[in-house]
C-alpha cells in the first residue's frame, strides 16, 4: 500500500517539529510538506499532492478556516483535519461546515493523532457521535437560528423519504451497520444512500450531513 501523504500546517515551528517527529515515525505515513500559514497551503497542495492536511485553526495571515474553505472547493481536494485547543470552538464548527473531516485536540495522545490521520485517509470522519452532538449543541454559527433552520430544511427537500431517514440516522451518529439494521436495508444500500445524499446536497462527508440535519431541527423532532 502507498503511504498516506500528509501536509502539516501550523504557525508554530515547535508544534510542526513535534508533529513531524510523531507522525513521521508511522510506517504508513509520509510527511510531504510543512507550512507556517494558511496562505501557503494552496500552492503547496498543488505541488506535493497530499492525501490529508493537518491544519491549525489560528494562524496570523490566513487562518485554518479560510484555508480549509479554499481547499475543499478544489476538485482534487485532500481531506482536512483541523487542530485546535478547544473541542467546542466556533471556528472548529465552521471548519466542519466548510468540509473538514474532523478535528483533533493539540494535546491528543500521539497514537490517537496517528489513528485520526489513518481514519480520514480511509474516508472516515474523526468525530465520535458524542463529540459531534456536544459540538453542534454548544456552538451556534452561520446566522440566526430560525434562518439557519429554514435554509437547512429547504436543502433537505431534495431528498427522497428513505434518503431523509438515512440522513437523520447519520445525524444521530449511527454507523452504516446500525442504519441498515434500523431501516431493514443492506449495508451496501445504506452506503449508496449516503453517497447520493452527499451528491444531492453538495456535501463532503458525514459530518456535514449531521450538521445540516441538526440545523434543520430533525434530531429533536422539531
Amino acid at each position: 500500500m502507498k503511504p498516506i501523504r500528509l501536509l502539516l500546517v501550523d504557525d508554530d515551528p515547535l508544534v510542526r517539529a513535534g508533529l513531524s517527529f510523531m507522525l513521521g515515525g508511522a510506517d504508513d505515513i509520509e510527511i510531504v510538506g510543512e507550512a507556517g500559514d494558511g496562505s501557503e497551503v494552496a500552492a503547496l497542495v498543488g505541488e506535493v499532492r497530499p492525501d490529508v492536511v493537518l491544519m491549525d485553526i489560528r494562524m496570523p495571515t490566513m487562518d485554518g478556516l479560510a484555508a480549509t474553505e479554499a481547499l475543499r472547493k478544489r476538485p482534487d481536494a485532500p481531506e482536512v483535519v483541523v487542530l485546535t485547543t478547544f473541542h467546542a470552538d466556533e471556528q472548529v464548527l465552521r471548519a466542519l461546515r466548510a468540509g473538514a473531516a474532523g478535528f483533533v485536540l493539540k494535546d491528543t495522545a500521539p497514537a490517537e493523532i496517528v489513528a485520526a490521520v489513518r481514519a480520514v485517509a480511509a474516508g472516515d470522519p474523526v468525530l465520535s457521535p458524542t463529540v459531534t452532538q456536544q459540538l453542534i449543541s454548544q456552538v451556534a454559527g452561520g446566522g440566526p437560528e430560525l434562518d439557519r433552520r429554514q435554509r437547512a430544511r429547504v436543502r433537505l427537500e431534495s431528498l427522497g423519504e428513505r434518503e431523509r431517514e438515512v440522513a437523520v440516522a447519520v445525524g444521530k451518529g449511527a454507523s452504516n451497520a446500525d442504519i441498515a439494521a434500523e431501516l431493514y436495508l443492506s449495508v451496501a444500500t445504506v452506503k449508496a444512500h449516503v453517497s447520493r445524499i452527499l451528491t444531492k446536497l453538495d456535501l463532503n462527508n458525514r459530518v456535514q450531513i449531521a450538521l445540516l440535519v441538526h440545523d434543520a431541527g430533525l434530531l429533536n423532532g422539531a
